[in-house]
């Protein structure tokens, strides 16, 4: 039954016992310091499944130069904490949010952040990883300057907060609206903060920066009253202290500030000694909405039972996967599935109404509203996987938000990276496309399909976006025209190829039939002297002089270089072979890919290209199906070898456990595919590649009701291939799952060995889906 708009829904109740203990089992296996190290960009902080609030500590803030490294806020080797903020990204290769900072304080204000080599210098505090506990939905640290012990949980939309203050010294609750983790001058547009009568803290800010004119609202409310205030305005050196006297003819002089560098001060009299809980909510609407928000989701200030229901909503999540295996297997899965399940992240009120790309107010009727679509990433996994593990209404959203963000778009198309309901234009492509075909294909129903198609096209005929004015008229895009070309090219013919199976499952031929031509144009990338897909000039004439080494952003690749996007044509793996002409060739090619000897410098000018085996570069997503390709040309134990190698040295459970940005739990669903034993090579084909499975036994328990097994026996370190395979029993020959098999529950079980058996899938009838080879 599909949600009213707006309706917080309380968490199930886990469906049988068995549920409950796989959900428990799961929840006590995560690590949420996973990828804070290295370059993972993920967040150790307390949110709930797709919540709104992001609520976490920052450990440093950099100018934008420097702020790679700090996309989401913390850092696993920094000695400091700076505040918690209620915003973060989780895993992106670029930074932002970070919004309503709030840092508990004893003793003397100060309103700078200090440097964090400088002991007690500004208002950050020192902190020791001993003095951490982070779970799912929850997080606690020891402010080490302060003595003072912070927790946090959170809902939906409300962060909450528990400080315990020493006694002896004065507390204070420090609010600084002026930074971001996107930072640098002229950040903040504007901002307001304002104390009303009945001790509730409100205020917003609009800033500029990746999404341009952003604007979000916040709600504070505290369990002690608020004994003083003083509100600055560090721009114009403008102070306002205290409570405005008897008489005061304008009550909110003293009460209300704007500007756009603003830091409060809150003082509690009273909480020296004592714990102090403190809720925020956030609104993309007003102020009020954001009380309204706090009132309709944490009414009172009982911290434990926040923390309880952000507990269940996170076991029940977690335990649509009972996955069996030793702790660090079982670690490495279950923060692998819980980072996968942050985004995209809800983005409305309580009553339904959210802040569309045209910065106007709409309401959200039948659906729940989510922004945070880093589409280049995800359509890869991260949705696949969603289709799997959680309920069709949930995908539904997904897809309904990406359709009322193309409605409300000034341009008429649908997201290409969006977050608070804001488009950045960032990276390449137009994959909502892919991500709403495969939903479709996959029967799920709770949109306007007809609607969807019509938003799928548009976006792939929007002439003045990224070339595509020249794809349409050339079947490429021209490297003398426009930038990253070859990449632009085979990204624009896979997600045409999506349009024409969604459209060829609709009834609509004439439309299948015009993008399935355009699905072919990846072979205008392709030079057959060569090998390498490359980008063409107008007259038709590929660039001169080329390095397939060369990469960049004036290159004619998207965060790669040829070594990486050649094998990009998951919609017809078959062409691709017969294009190198013959399997084995291919797959001469894709051991050159993997067995070369690269130096890592060669690409230190692209901060997202990392994780290298050769020139394979598991830290970022156009090489995320390459070891899966081998299943295509008939060795699929060459791809079984090829995850033994990523698995082990692109993973790992600690800090620095990512090879590269999670990038909104991407690189997290790849590993939980993987582990399992298959993976989404073309999302909308409706097929999984057989990989090889890495636990013991993993069971799904589907959103329809019905469980999948998968069941590797006599899986070791030295039995990683696949000897043979059946499924409910029946031997399975084929290096493929079918999407229905596995909604159909039952077992898919393997047997391993020691030694490759090359004979296993390897008959050319048996082989995946491929556009030229259709079955």
């Amino acid at each position: 039954m599909a949600l009213a708009a707006g309706v917080l829904a309380a968490p199930a109740a886990l469906a049988t016992a068995a549920d409950a203990d796989a959900g428990r089992r799961a929840f006590e296996a995560v690590d949420p310091f996973i990828g804070t190290g290295g370059e993972g960009h993920t967040f150790p902080g307390a949110t709930v499944p797709f919540g709104m609030i992001q609520l976490s500590p920052d450990t440093e803030i950099k100018p934008r130069k420097e702020a790679y490294g700090w996309a989401a806020g913390y850092r696993h080797g920094d000695p400091t904490i700076v505040g918690f903020s209620h915003t973060h990204f989780s895993g992106t290769g670029h930074s932002d949010l970070g919004d309503v900072l709030v840092m508990p304080i004893a003793g003397e204000v100060k309103l700078e952040r200090g440097d964090s080599k400088m002991a007690r210098s500004g208002y950050r505090s020192a902190f020791r990883h001993d003095d951490e506990v982070a779970q799912p939905g929850y997080y606690a640290v020891t402010l080490d300057d302060y003595k003072i012990r912070a927790e946090l949980t959170a809902s939906e939309r409300v962060g909450v907060h528990r400080y315990r203050f020493p006694k002896g010294q004065a507390a204070h609750v420090l609010l600084d609206l002026r930074t971001s983790l996107y930072d640098y001058p002229g950040k903040v547009l504007w901002s307001r903060v304002r104390l009303r009568p009945d001790g509730t803290v409100t205020g917003f800010r609009e800033t500029r920066g990746w999404a341009p004119g952003r604007q979000l609202y916040f709600a504070m409310r505290f369990s002690r009253p608020v004994s003083g205030h003083a509100f600055h305005d560090t721009e114009a050196d403008v102070a306002y202290k205290g409570f405005p006297p008897p008489g005061e003819k304008d009550p909110t002089r003293r009460a209300q500030i704007e500007g756009r560098q603003l830091v409060a001060s809150l003082d509690f009299k009273d909480a020296p000694g004592q714990e102090l809980i403190v809720k925020v909510a956030i609104s993309p609407v007003s102020e009020d909405s954001a009380i309204a928000n706090l009132d309709a989701e944490v009414p009172g200030f009982d911290f434990d039972r926040v923390r309880a229901q952000a507990r269940e909503r996170w076991s029940q999540a977690l335990s649509a996967i009972d996955a069996e295996g030793d702790a660090a297997a079982r670690k490495s899965f279950y923060t692998a599935l819980y980072h996968t399940l942050m985004g995209p992240s809800l983005f409305m009120d309580s009553d339904g109404r959210y802040r569309g790309p045209d910065n106007a107010v709409h309401e959200a009727k039948g659906f729940r509203y989510h922004s945070t679509f880093s589409l280049w990433d995800t359509y890869r996994a991260l949705h696949p996987l969603l289709t799997l593990v959680q309920p069709e209404q949930r995908n539904s959203d997904f897809v309904n938000s990406l359709l009322a963000s193309r409605k409300h778009s000034p341009y008429g198309v649908l997201p290409v990276w969006s977050f608070h309901g804001q488009e950045t234009w960032c990276m390449i492509g137009y994959h909502a496309v892919p991500v709403i075909a495969d939903a479709y294909m996959k029967g799920i129903r709770g949109f306007d399909a007809n609607e969807a198609l019509e938003a799928m096209v548009a976006s792939a005929d929007y002439g003045p976006y990224d070339g595509i004015a020249q794809y349409k008229e050339l079947g490429y895009v021209p490297i003398d025209e426009e930038g990253e070309a070859a990449s632009k090219t085979l990204e624009y013919a896979f997600d045409d190829w999506t349009i024409a199976r969604m459209a060829g499952a609709m009834g609509r031929k004439d439309v299948a039939a015009r993008f399935e031509k355009r699905a072919g144009n990846w072979k205008h990338a392709f030079d057959a002297n060569t090998g390498f897909m490359r980008a063409r000039k107008r007259d038709g004439s590929f660039r001169e002089p080329f390095d397939p080494s060369a990469s960049g952003y004036g290159s004619d690749y998207t965060e790669g270089n040829a070594w990486q996007y050649s094998w990009y044509v998951p919609q017809d793996v078959a062409g691709l072979a017969k294009a190198h002409g013959g399997a084995d060739r291919l797959i001469a090619r894709l051991d050159q890919v993997f067995e070369a000897k690269v130096d890592p410098k060669i690409f230190a000018h692209m901060e997202d290209i990392t994780g290298l085996i050769g020139w394979y570069a598991h830290g970022n997503e156009p090489s995320h199906h390459v070891a899966y390709l081998y299943g295509y040309a008939g060795q699929p134990w060459r791809t079984q070898e090829r995850l033994k190698q990523i698995m082990a040295s692109q993973y790992a459970p600690r800090p620095d456990g990512l090879a590269g940005n999670d990038d909104l739990g991407q690189m997290s669903a790849w590993y939980v595919f993987t582990a399992l034993g298959f993976y989404p090579v073309a999302p909308a084909s409706n097929e999984y590649i057989i990989g090889r499975p890495f636990l013991p036994k993993a069971t799904l328990n589907l959103p329809n009701g019905k469980r999948f097994s998968v069941i590797a026996e006599g899986l070791d370190e030295a039995h990683t291939y696949i000897g043979s395979a059946t499924l409910n029993g029946q031997p399975l020959d084929r290096a493929f799952l079918r999407h229905e098999e596995i909604l159909a529950g039952g077992e898919l079980r393997f047997v391993m060995q020691a030694q490759p058996n090359r004979e296993w899938a390897s008959h050319p009838k048996q082989l995946p889906y491929s556009m030229s080879a259709a079955r």
